[in-house]
């Protein structure tokens, strides 16, 4: 993060006559820190160009006349917003080339997301999919109407759009989420229990158990980037995973699984080598396992190693 390009926030502009104390546009942008990056990666799913985003943020806000500013937060939320949709466009012609399937990079999450209901379902890996299915403003739209309860005249800043437009917008967004987000309620405990089925078909080498919570239209996703081995496309039907599920388990019983809590929900992490190689996130509805996500492009595994603080 940088103030000028080689200074960090949190080192800059300190106040001599109050001794280390950071000054008032660094403490502002130190104490919304974890907000900004919330707002950024539920609209690029990629932590890594959120920490961009973050950046860009940063060299814009150090810049402000303070003085000029009612709500500093507000103002902060509003200079993220414009530079993830910039960010956001690019990202998606990038996402057009992109080898094999794309899915959201993965975030190894502090116990306290957990406690947010709202908030973890907004990061887990089947919402962060559905919400790539929306255009790049009816996706800040409905990430600062629904998650962050943000008014239509604060989202209409940030946008560059009118409040009405905003609220044509968000209602569109709204629909076309409701319509395609997960089905029923996600109970912890019964996700807990299907990566505790998978790991142990994984040691044992029994695999009707996990076989006997696929739903019937599972659908199993893989991202190896074109750097790792994975399926290049979507596989669905309870059939198909499982007769997938069948040949990987004897290799995956070579990697090392450690349970975690990723994007806010119950994951894997399989290791080779001490190296993290894959994360495999589930999506389980009415005790069935609907979605298989795993992450195994190693561009998308540099925030499995310490845990990233989300905020509301």
């Amino acid at each position: 993060m940088a103030g000028t390009p080689h200074t960090a926030p949190e080192d800059r502009g300190r106040d001599s006559s109050r001794g280390d104390r950071p000054d008032e546009a660094t403490e502002a942008f130190l104490a919304h820190r974890n907000l900004l990056f919330t707002v950024a990666y539920e609209m690029l799913g990629s932590a890594a160009d959120a920490e961009d985003v973050l950046q860009e943020t940063w060299l814009r806000w150090a810049g402000v006349d303070l003085g000029t500013v009612r709500d500093q937060r507000a103002y902060l939320v509003r200079i993220t917003t414009r530079q993830a949709l910039g960010r956001l466009r690019s990202l998606g012609r990038r996402k057009e080339s992109y080898v094999g399937s794309w899915l959201p990079e993965p975030l190894l999450t502090a116990p306290d997301v957990a406690e947010d209901v709202e908030l973890t379902d907004s990061v887990s890996m089947a919402m962060l999919l559905v919400l790539e299915t929306l255009a790049p403003v009816e996706r800040a739209v409905f990430v600062l109407r629904e998650v962050f309860a943000l008014g239509h005249d604060e989202i209409a800043e940030a946008v560059g759009k009118s409040p009405a437009a905003v609220r044509q917008i968000a209602h569109r967004a709204r629909s076309h989420v409701a319509a395609r987000r997960p089905r029923g309620a996600v109970s912890r405990a019964a996700t807990q229990n299907a990566l505790d089925a998978f790991q142990r078909a994984a040691d044992t080498g029994d695999l009707q158990g996990l076989l006997d919570i696929l739903a019937p239209d599972v659908v199993y996703l893989a991202d190896g980037g074109g750097i790792k081995r994975a399926v290049p496309k979507p596989v669905v039907g309870a059939a198909k995973v499982g007769r997938l599920l069948t040949a990987a388990l004897g290799r995956i019983g070579a990697y090392s699984m450690l349970p975690a809590q990723v994007n806010g929900y119950p994951a894997l992490i399989l290791r080779e080598d001490e190296a993290v190689d894959t994360v495999l996130a589930m999506r389980v509805e009415d005790g069935l396992i609907t979605g298989l996500y795993a992450v195994r492009n190693p561009e998308k595994l540099s925030h499995m190693e310490q845990e990233t603080a989300l905020r509301r």
